[in-house]
């Protein structure tokens, strides 16, 4: 096999608009293994990334030894990222969790498990029997978990205590994506579908480094533009990613001034007639207005928001305008920076004016940044409702309350749900004592990371922490949950395009780590949650069964798995529920009684009421929402005269809790760095290589210089690493309606610290 690290997207299978994209089996084995050594291939999929690839895991003398990918399967035909090719060897690593660790003071030491949950259990009932009750529980999860453990988790805090205060650090990928198709179609769930690049004549990308964060996509996309008539592709960001480097036009936009550009882009497609008017009328709300808002948006002055030639944006407008057939990605670069949600919707909105939806190459993809992420707003673990039901309307409440069979009281619907940062709030404050964190690393993936690290040190806070590594996070914890992962457990999970996979149990876990489904399931026994008649509040005991009682809870909403099961997922390739691609008829999820949300404000968060809502006159029709343009919170000054933007690596996933534990991905991306103009760099007086300090009002990194062709004001460091972490400087800042947090918008300054190494 072609050297991964030296080239992540390996060789290139063209093929041309509407043929099936060809397959390509790419495979590593640990060193000196072949083929003919394993003893077994266990199907699952990836969990190191979104988008969703399937894969067998090999296993020999009960470890596992390598991956190779599925052939047959409709995402990703056998390719492999590189971070699942090496990604696997952190579950055979030394330092895994393996026993339950508990506090003694100033440290963490081994205990047992029912030591262990006898203190999470005792510290619970405290809380719920003492004042504010269910409002002293805050749980922080992950979009690394299986579907049946994030549905478990939510009857527990829905149901089982009753607090709004659950989410997870979907918040911080992915939260933007709902929102707007929540805005845009009345729910969640993704218009288009992968199988959109075999048939579009052009890609945007939207934000989206898709080459380094979705790398068999990009090989789709790449095959197609090695292929017969090939798509044209727009891509939108600073950097020069290597998407920008294929794209035929690059708009290096200012950080911060993503919505300006696509107003500029819509009032083109309005003013050059290239929007469909039949289906507008017929199909959508808000065209007026939309009209007069993009109307202040003229190239000229959309070139000089954003920085960028007017004639670069002309160009992106014929693009856009004249395909026939349209494919939209929208991911970090638009989800994490200024006015998320409007410039997410607005992306929205150039699809349903031009009719580019519901047809084979015509769609959009609000993508995930996290593999399991989609499951997370099904299910209800974060700050949704399962079924992707809406907190507003108490038909929905009641329903759920049926399907779980208890008071319809006891779900938190008082209330919109607390968001992430707003259940870090409460801690701060005091009013949440006890916050389970499960399988993420808030110590380094959150912003202002001096202020995160004083929550969790708060004495009155009682942190539980369940994870395979002891994390930056876990050092906090009173109480540390050896998880099993990937690999060691069953259960399935859902892709950026609705793809649903099973991955099954390859191998047991080390030690005693346990499944996350059995945790949850061992806390809910241990605390006695009851039903209305006095039966166990969650009857399952498998993750089958709980994928059975999932579907139940599913089934008549958007996303309905019931056509779904285990027999079915143990077939070729993963399944999509709803179908290759939504809304083919062109009859939106905006309906009341259906519609997952009654709306926001854009500019405000502002919720809109039901009679609002209803005066709106949807009828199953899609929203154009518009939104004028306004300065990020954080702007450059004399003091700070640069532009912080952050992101990823293709070696490396998140925290690096597992993609740092493999040697070949540690050795491509090992430590942090700053990228820079040269003409930044030689104003300050850095050099290519130089230790350099990045500092904002909240902190300071120190990490190499890289001068690249990054525009002139910006720089970029990637946020994966904890030694040198760019949260450090990130502000605490989050989009008014999806509550996600502004990474790409922090105003820094930058100074040589020490020179290049020599030698």
């Amino acid at each position: 096999m072609a050297d991964r690290i030296a080239d992540p997207w390996g060789e290139r299978t063209p093929y041309a608009p509407g043929e099936e994209w060809p397959s390509r089996v790419d495979l590593h084995l640990a060193d000196g293994l072949s083929e003919s050594d394993v003893d077994r291939w266990v199907p699952t999929a990836s969990i190191l990334h979104s988008n969703g690839d399937a894969m067998d895991i090999a296993v020999h003398n009960g470890r596992i030894v390598g991956v190779r990918g599925r052939p047959d399967d409709r995402v990703n035909r056998g390719r492999l990222d590189p971070k699942d090719l090496y990604g696997w060897q952190a579950n055979n690593s030394a330092d895994r969790l393996t026993r339950p660790l508990v506090r003694d003071g100033d440290r963490l030491v081994e205990s047992d498990w029912d030591t262990a949950m006898d203190r999470v259990v005792t510290r619970s009932r405290e809380l719920l029997d003492g004042p504010g009750g269910w409002g002293r529980f805050g749980f922080y999860t992950s979009g690394q978990l299986f579907l049946e453990d994030y549905y478990t988790l939510g009857v527990i805090g829905k149901a089982g205590i009753g607090t709004p205060h659950m989410d997870g650090n979907t918040r911080l990928c992915t939260a933007t994506s709902a929102a707007a198709l929540k805005a845009t179609f009345g729910t969640d769930g993704q218009p288009g579908s992968y199988t959109d690049v075999d048939h579009c004549d052009a890609i945007a990308l939207w934000g989206h480094n898709v080459a380094e964060t979705q790398t068999v996509l990009w090989m789709r996309m790449l095959d197609r533009r090695h292929g017969a008539d090939p798509p044209a592709m727009l891509a939108v960001d600073p950097r020069p990613t290597p998407v920008a480097r294929e794209a035929d036009v690059h708009l290096a936009v200012r950080p911060g001034t993503n919505l300006a550009l696509v107003n500029g882009l819509l009032r083109e497609i309005v003013h050059r007639g290239w929007v469909d008017g039949s289906f507008v009328a017929a199909h959508t709300r808000g065209f007026d207005d939309l009209c007069a808002v993009v109307d202040a948006y003229p190239v000229d002055r959309v070139a000089d928001l954003c920085d960028v030639k007017a004639a670069d944006v002309t160009r992106a407008a014929e693009l856009l305008g004249t395909s026939q057939r349209l494919l939209s990605t929208v991911l970090q670069g638009f989800y994490q920076s200024n006015q998320a949600t409007a410039a997410a919707c607005a992306v929205n909105n150039l699809h349903l004016l031009r009719a580019m939806i519901g047809r084979p190459g015509a769609g959009v993809l609000q993508m995930n940044g996290q593999p399991t992420a989609q499951n997370t707003r099904e299910t209800g673990a974060d700050g949704d409702l399962p079924g992707l039901r809406n907190w507003s309307n108490r038909a929905h409440i009641e329903d759920l309350a049926r399907i779980w069979n208890v008071d319809p009281l006891v779900i938190p619907d008082w209330a919109p749900p607390t968001h992430a940062m707003q259940i870090w709030r409460y801690a701060e404050q005091g009013s949440i004592r006890l916050l389970w964190i499960s399988a993420t690393n808030p110590a380094v993936s959150l912003p202002d990371l001096a202020r995160i690290r004083r929550i969790l040190s708060r004495p009155d806070l009682f942190v539980v922490v369940q994870d395979i590594f002891l994390t930056e996070t876990a050092r906090f914890a009173d109480v540390v949950l050896p998880a099993a992962t990937w690999g060691e457990k069953t259960g399935t999970f859902t892709n950026a395009d609705r793809t649903v996979h099973l991955s099954e149990k390859a191998v047991d876990p080390p030690g005693q780590a346990r499944a996350d489904l059995d945790i949850f399931l061992d806390y809910a026994r241990r605390m006695d949650f009851r039903d209305r008649d006095g039966g166990p509040l969650i009857p399952w005991r498998t993750p089958e069964e709980a994928f059975e009682a999932w579907k139940r809870c599913a089934a008549g909403r958007p996303c309905d798995y019931t056509g779904i099961t285990y027999e079915r997922l143990r077939g070729p390739s993963g399944i999509q529920w709803g179908g290759e691609r939504l809304y083919t008829d062109a009859r939106f999820n905006t309906d009341p009684d259906f519609c997952e949300t009654y709306g926001q404000d854009l500019a405000t968060g502002a919720e809109h009421s039901v009679e609002e809502y209803l005066a709106t006159r949807p009828e199953r029709r899609a929203f154009l929402h518009a939104a004028d343009y306004h300065p990020s919170p954080e702007v450059p000054d004399d003091e700070y005269p640069l532009m912080l933007t952050t992101g990823r690596t293709v070696y490396q996933f998140h925290t690096r809790t597992k993609t740092g534990r493999a040697p070949e991905l540690v050795a491509a991306a090992p430590d942090a760095w700053v990228e820079l103009h040269p003409s930044d760099a030689s104003e300050h007086g850095i050099g290519d290589g130089d230790l350099v300090a990045v500092t904002s009002p909240r902190g300071t990194v120190r990490v190499r210089a890289r001068l690249t062709g990054i525009r002139r004001g910006t720089v970029f460091v990637p946020f994966h690493y904890g030694r040198h972490a760019a949260n450090e400087l990130t502000v605490t800042a989050w989009d008014p309606v999806s509550k996600q947090p502004i990474f790409k918008v922090t105003a820094v300054s930058v100074a040589a610290v020490a020179p290049a190494k020599e030698g």
